[in-house]
């Protein structure tokens, strides 16, 4: 399974961390950036790429990191076929692939400790959309909302 890394200086350190683990979970990681730490760079610039590549693959997953986890779920929002959820626990981040078939996962290092982001990716790969009927209405709904930008 493939799985895209993107995150700015803000959490810089804790993709870094990550990424062994993530090889070692027998996931294939490819980094998006920033693959150097600059304090001045922008999320949006590496949030995008990372979002851009999941919308055009899809089966992949994205995973982006910021201090509150919140601004980067935005912009991976703005590119068309991405679902991106904020995770801060289990349930929502189970919730967030059930029934929101999410192919973002947005964490805060801020909130999320490294032990506990690993827990969370884990479990977010993991965990298959319900395809539930309701829920695929909703995600078609959204779709429909992408179209009209």
């Amino acid at each position: 399974m493939k799985i895209y890394l993107a995150t700015d200086h803000a959490a810089f350190d804790l993709k870094e961390k990550l990424k062994k683990s993530l090889e070692e979970m027998g996931l294939e990681v490819e980094d998006c950036g920033a693959f150097v730490f600059d304090k001045d760079d922008d999320y949006p610039d590496f949030i995008k790429v990372a979002a851009q590549k999941v919308a055009q693959n899809p089966g992949t997953f994205g995973v982006v990191f910021g201090k509150s986890g919140q601004g980067e779920q935005i912009a991976a929002n703005k590119v068309k076929g991405v679902r991106a959820a904020l995770g801060f626990n289990e349930e929502n981040v189970r919730l967030a692939r059930e029934h929101n078939n999410a192919n973002v996962l947005s964490l805060g290092f801020d909130f999320v400790p490294v032990e506990k982001a690993k827990e969370l990716i884990s479990l977010f790969v993991n965990t298959p959309f319900t395809n539930e009927e309701r829920h695929v209405r909703r995600i078609d709904k959204i779709t429909e909302i992408e179209s009209e930008i």
